[in-house]
């Protein structure tokens, strides 16, 4: 009890408050090393689902902890597989069941009908479907319909199938436009006869993201119009970015039309050169034809009776000849056969609008004024312009800039003041640092400066007044061994004492009783550092009897 009053109130409630923090914190990590480790049994749940697997566990008396209101269950890591399998046996969550072509598993194709089969044939597709389609990132739950008409008996034509799905997100992400594409096409093969444009997609917040179109000239028409409208929000925000390096952001407004020919054309040329002939065949035929004659006879009855006696004499004869040559040549001309294909998006005419800010003068009292840029740089600007959106004018294309006063744009200006930043950052940013920084210090120099010296002289104060059989000591240096002092030696000064603590001291210390223990302390101590350092002891006594003389 004198040991504790002799510490003082302030020193007490120091090391009870350290105490009670250490206390604290071994409690704090024995129960945190004494508990199970928790890990995560389900994750992004409905509040149905968590429901049920909370009633669940709490019935087996399984321990477990609901985070994130309700939507996570952490339960103890040596139970996670088998609870997860034990769930699943209950179909249980809900949502993350999928009837997929396990619904043909338990059916008795006897006491089947068609009509249920067709039924389970259609439901176990759209399972597999959303089964798939929940494997996309970013995809939380996704539902398919599937239309698949019959074609009657006598009918035709037949209508072709359609399908819809509805998708609910993880949080706040979306499906950007390749994505929403590529489900479209997952289900198109998946369908026979299905088409890509006959899949209609939208999310849980009822936001069409893919369009459904009865023909091909409705996909046509769709696509034309949002490649005019790319276009133009393509060429707008060129202009506006290239600009605003200049200017300043939010300082330029381009609106950019774009006149199209929408219409796809298929050419087919087809050219012949007469000048570049080659020879592709040549035939030559050669004919002579002669012909000899002798005199026509007397046509009478003596002539017609044999007459064994006449003589072979000819009479007079004729002869003819005749040649013919003919020549046939065929000749190859060079042809060209062109076949274009123009397809729709083909730019006939651009029209740029372009608003700029003007400048503000600051005078010398603050005060700003406003005025439009001169007619200089607005040409410059005109020009930059057109580079950018690939001016032609033989297309008659038009571009115009106009300098004029932004709404708000005094404000605009003066919160882009080179004052509201410091380093390159802005001021409250600088602020938050510099408030931040300036706490850190001042609790750090708490810590050095009064925290430590007060726990610090506690010890001290614990060490230079009790001794090893539990009775207070006098110490010179509060180490409990005094000093040893020679001739000449510099004099150790007393440790000054506060007017609170003298008093204390003073009721503590009692000269009479303690003096003679002193005495043979230090005598003791004295030979004890004489055993252990002879040489060094020598010496000093050597430099002390030097002193005398």
């Amino acid at each position: 009890m004198q040991m504790m009053r002799g510490l003082g109130p302030m020193r007490l409630a120091a090391i009870a408050g350290v105490g009670v923090s250490i206390l604290g914190f071994f409690i704090y990590l024995m129960s945190r090393v004494a508990a199970p480790q928790m890990e995560l049994l389900y994750g992004d749940l409905e509040m149905a689902d968590s429901k049920a697997i909370v009633e669940k566990l709490a019935a087996d008396k399984i321990p477990f902890e609901v985070r994130k209101d309700g939507a996570e269950i952490w339960v103890s890591k040596d139970k996670k597989n088998e609870l997860r399998v034990r769930m699943a046996e209950q179909a249980m969550p809900s949502v993350g069941r999928v009837a997929g072509y396990e619904l043909f598993d338990k059916q008795d194709a006897l006491s089947s009908t068609s009509f249920q089969q067709n039924i389970n044939y259609v439901r176990a597709l759209e399972g597999e479907l959303s089964r798939t389609i929940r494997a996309i990132d970013k995809v939380k739950v996704a539902r398919v319909h599937l239309v698949l008409p019959k074609r009657e008996a006598f009918a035709r034509e037949a209508n072709e199938p359609s399908a819809s799905v509805i998708l609910k997100m993880q949080g706040a992400a979306r499906l950007d436009k390749a994505q929403v594409t590529a489900i479209q096409h997952l289900i198109a093969a998946a369908v026979p006869k299905m088409k890509p444009n006959r899949i209609s997609i939208v999310d849980d917040k009822g936001t069409l993201l893919a369009k459904g179109y009865d023909n091909d000239q409705e996909v046509a028409s769709e696509n034309a119009e949002a490649l005019k409208m790319s276009t133009e929000n393509r060429l707008a925000r060129t202009v506006e970015s290239m600009l605003e390096r200049s200017l300043g952001p939010g300082r330029v407004r381009a609106e950019v039309s774009v006149e199209m020919d929408l219409s796809r054309a298929v050419t087919t040329e087809e050219t012949y050169d007469p000048e570049s002939q080659v020879v592709r065949s040549q035939v030559t035929v050669n004919e002579n034809e002669e012909n000899q004659d002798g005199e026509t006879p007397n046509v009478s009855v003596t002539n017609n009776l044999p007459d064994p006696n006449a003589s072979a004499a000819s009479g007079n004869k004729s002869s003819s000849k005749a040649a013919k040559t003919q020549e046939t040549v065929n000749y190859e001309i060079s042809k060209k056969v062109k076949n274009t294909v123009r397809e729709m998006g083909e730019v006939r005419r651009i029209t740029a609008a372009v608003l700029v800010d003007g400048v503000y003068d600051v005078a010398a009292d603050g005060k700003k004024t406003y005025r439009d840029r001169s007619p200089e740089e607005t040409a410059k600007l005109e020009e930059l312009v057109r580079n950018a959106i690939g001016f032609d004018r033989s297309r008659q294309d038009q571009v115009k800039v106009v300098s004029m006063q932004f709404a708000g744009g005094e404000e605009q200006y003066a919160a882009e003041e080179p004052g509201e930043f410091i380093f390159g950052m802005r001021r409250d940013f600088v602020e938050k640092i510099a408030s931040n920084l300036g706490l850190s210090i001042v609790a750090i120099l708490f810590l050095l400066l009064v925290l430590r010296p007060l726990i610090g002289r506690a010890i001290e104060s614990m060490q230079g007044q009790v001794g090893p059989d539990g009775r207070r000591l006098l110490t010179a240096d509060g180490s409990g061994v005094p000093q040893l002092a020679g001739p000449g030696a510099p004099a150790v000064p007393a440790p000054a004492l506060g007017g609170e603590e003298e008093v204390i001291a003073d009721e503590l210390i009692d000269i009479d009783k303690v003096e003679g223990r002193v005495k043979a302390s230090s005598i003791r101590k004295i030979g004890e550092i004489v055993d252990k350092h002879p040489e060094e002891a020598l010496s000093i006594i050597r430099n002390w009897l030097y002193q005398e003389a």
